[in-house]
């Protein structure tokens, strides 16, 4: 019990450090919905279970497999998020109205898609489970044998999924008192700040 509550802290933490793909799920909250916002949080989460269970059970083949590649995940998830920058902005400027929603390919009535594109976003980023791993070793999770490792990959997720359902939900809460103008202005910064994210992730893909 006690290395599944110290997963649910470390997925929660985790979680909690926002980038673009924390602005993705409150992209899609503020255009489809709070359901439509969790379940692509659901999808970081599922990601972020799946590389704690990398580093939990001690699978070194593919934590140096992943690390190997990580250059080339990185430069492939630089270019999705320009891609999807891009198109947003393309969208905004199209339309020229101060209601226009952001577009999202994984959108309009396809949530299992939302999902997988948000799992297979946040696993561009394999260097993950170097943290994991640090962050295991320093609260023993190695101690307890598969039990324990177990306890604490359920416990990152469910934390994961808890910071998804409170960020969400107050995403919704608030997106019923935004403005169309507010709506649109909303969508430009995203769009920018995602593409800008973009760029770093090719920058050190090509100099790394």
């Amino acid at each position: 019990m006690e290395l599944f509550v110290r997963g649910l802290a470390i997925g929660f933490a985790v979680a909690f450090a926002l980038g673009p793909i924390g602005l993705l799920v409150i992209r899609r909250t503020v255009d489809h919905g709070w359901a439509y916002g969790f379940l692509s949080g659901t999808g970081v989460a599922t990601a972020d279970a799946t590389y704690a269970a990398v580093a939990a059970f001690g699978l070194t083949a593919v934590t140096e497999l992943l690390v190997g590649v990580d250059r080339w995940l990185g430069l492939l998830g630089g270019v999705v998020l320009l891609l999807l920058a891009a198109r947003a902005l393309r969208d905004v400027g199209e339309v020229g109205g101060p209601g226009v929603a952001w577009s999202d390919p994984a959108a309009h009535g396809r949530p299992l898609v939302g999902w997988a594109t948000m799992v297979g976003l946040t696993l561009t980023n394999p260097a993950t489970i170097l943290s994991f791993a640090a962050l295991f070793a320093s609260i023993g999770a190695g101690t307890g044998g598969a039990g324990g490792a177990a306890a604490v990959v359920a416990g990152v997720f469910l934390g994961s999924v808890a910071w998804w359902a409170l960020l969400t939900g107050v995403v919704a809460g608030l997106r019923a008192r935004m403005t169309p103008r507010v709506v649109r202005w909303l969508n430009v910064a995203s769009a920018a700040i995602i593409g800008a994210f973009g760029v770093v992730a090719i920058a050190i893909g090509l100099t790394g």
